[in-house]
């Protein structure tokens, strides 16, 4: 039998996760994490390959079964709802690979998911911030560069007027100039009071991005400090992610 799942209390947090088990089949992935987000903040969440990072957003999500622990999303607890209800929450998730529909336009991807039509109002801010969406508006998706169809992912997710985003990876694979408008962008998004998790194999693109970082290992959350912390003692980031800042 399963572990209960309790209700857990951090704060004001948008986000806040506690003790959050799970496996896949038999094999353990996730082995008590630990993580909240503020309203407004950009953590990031950085560790080798294969410790249980992507793991963690989609057991938050409950896309991968929970065993144990609590995930609140503004203080309700979440774990017994479909994930498919989350989006209607305010939770978006941007997922590793993007997620878009090739044969479907720019703009069917843009807007699919949604309940009724779009509002005018948002898809003409949605444009005006990423204008190549715009030019591409009535393009095929799939024949976008990797970077603009990970722009397409963020602006669906936006689409939805989100308070909490998940990003997995969002610049994995994508040419400079457009890793700029991404980061460019994501700061932008938290500015606008949106609380944002990140999952970024780029340490310099996490820290420049996120106040906090919690590092990983083996399922579990290791260490927590604040960028400017990491930043100025390098030491930690080679200890527990074997790269050199």
């Amino acid at each position: 039998m399963n572990a209960p799942l309790i209700q857990p209390v951090v704060g004001n947090a948008v986000l806040a996760v506690q003790g959050l088990r799970a496996s896949i089949g038999r094999v353990p992935v996730l082995r008590g994490v630990d993580l909240n987000v503020g309203a407004g903040e950009t953590v990031a969440l950085l560790g080798r390959n294969g410790v249980g990072k992507t793991s963690t957003l989609r057991a938050i999500l409950g896309l991968l079964p929970r065993r144990g622990g609590a995930v609140a999303f503004q203080g309700v607890d979440i774990c017994r709802l479909a994930a498919h209800r989350l989006s209607a929450l305010g939770i978006g998730y941007v997922p590793q690979g993007r997620g878009i529909f090739p044969s479907l336009s720019v703009e069917e991807n843009l807007f699919l998911g949604l309940r009724g039509a779009p509002d005018p109002t948002l898809v003409d801010d949605i444009y005006t911030r990423f204008p190549r969406l715009a030019e591409r508006r009535f393009q095929a998706a799939g024949t976008l560069s990797g970077g603009e169809q990970q722009i397409l992912a963020i602006g669906r997710c936006l689409m939805r007027k989100p308070s909490l985003i998940l990003l997995d990876e969002p610049t994995e694979g994508i040419m400079p100039k457009l890793v700029a408008e991404i980061r460019r962008e994501i700061s932008a998004i938290a500015k606008r009071g949106v609380a944002v998790l990140l999952v970024e194999q780029n340490v310099r693109t996490a820290l420049s991005l996120a106040s906090r970082i919690y590092l990983m290992e083996r399922g579990q959350i290791v260490h927590e400090a604040a960028s400017q912390d990491l930043t100025t003692d390098p030491s930690t980031i080679h200890r527990y992610l074997g790269v050199a800042l």
